[in-house]
């Protein structure tokens, strides 16, 4: 039976990737229990699996602008120790990564094999990861880029609209970033699937929701979805909330790459919007 570990287990995705995991032999380590910027800490927890599922990673977009080698240590250098273990072990390994690696300003969905160009550094800390997977797993490494995350564990865009709807009459939203709202649970189904797909072929998928939306468009449907009243959202742009990290205009992936798995790809994200928000944890927000 196939052995798996899941790093950054203590994590919205992590926790997700561990429940669809259910009864698999799987080890679960969060950051407390595994650095993946120590090289013999990451040897010693690959060793005995023979899948890998690195959810761990450094996700503060804002706070890697200031802390850029930080942020690569883990996201970068910290991938490449996990790539390293696996190339010796000969599991396989699936990194988590995302559409900040690209340069964000197409007017169509980014195939697979799109030209990457950060545009800050948190999407640079990630590159050297997926670049680190590559070079060392070309038969065994996968990458799947997702975006605009949300779920049930953990701070989100979704959760933190719904928590608003008591504090405040209505809320600015911006209207001039597109991406694809994705379900963290939704994405876990298909990490663990891709991870199952024994003949799947080695590289770059994209995990995202199908269809596109913008943040204004998105809370609005969490609204309607959830009986609040969606003209409590106003449109903005991205002037009117400045960031120390730039973010792309256009975060909308192709999903072409999964037929190639044998897999579908992931549903539209009002489809999956809507089961989450039936979720005890989204509901409980709202009182």
């Amino acid at each position: 039976m196939t052995s798996w570990l899941v790093t950054g287990a203590g994590g919205m995705l992590g926790r997700d990737v561990v429940s669809v995991l259910g009864d698999a032999p799987v080890t679960a380590l969060d950051r407390g229990a595994l650095d993946i910027t120590d090289p013999a800490a990451v040897w010693a927890a690959v060793a005995g699996h023979d899948v890998v599922v690195n959810c761990a990673a450094w996700t503060d977009v804002d706070g890697a602008e200031t802390a850029e080698e930080a942020a690569t240590a883990v996201n970068g250098t910290g991938v490449r120790h996990l790539a390293e273990a696996c190339a010796q072990t000969g599991a396989r390994l699936i990194q988590v990564s995302t559409d900040y690696v690209l340069p964000g300003d197409a007017g169509q969905p980014y195939p697979e094999d799109a030209a990457t160009g950060p545009l800050n550094a948190y999407g640079r800390s990630k590159l050297v990861g997926e670049r680190a997977v590559l070079e060392l797993l070309p038969e065994r490494g996968y990458i799947v880029r997702t975006a605009w995350l949300y779920g049930e564990h953990g701070g989100n865009f979704v959760a933190t609209m719904l928590k608003l709807a008591a504090q405040r009459p209505s809320l600015d939203v911006v209207d001039d970033q597109l991406g694809q709202p994705t379900w963290s649970l939704a994405l876990a189904g298909q990490l663990v699937a891709l991870g199952r797909a024994a003949e799947a072929p080695a590289g770059i998928y994209h995990g995202t929701a199908t269809g596109s939306a913008t943040w204004y468009e998105l809370a609005r449907t969490a609204y309607e979805l959830t009986g609040l009243d969606p003209d409590r959202i106003k449109p903005t742009s991205s002037a009117a909330f400045p960031r120390p990290a730039t973010r792309p205009g256009y975060s909308v992936l192709g999903h072409d790459r999964w037929q190639a798995a044998g897999l579908a790809p992931l549903p539209a994200w009002r489809d999956s919007l809507a089961e989450a928000l039936r979720r005890p944890a989204f509901a409980d927000l709202l009182g």
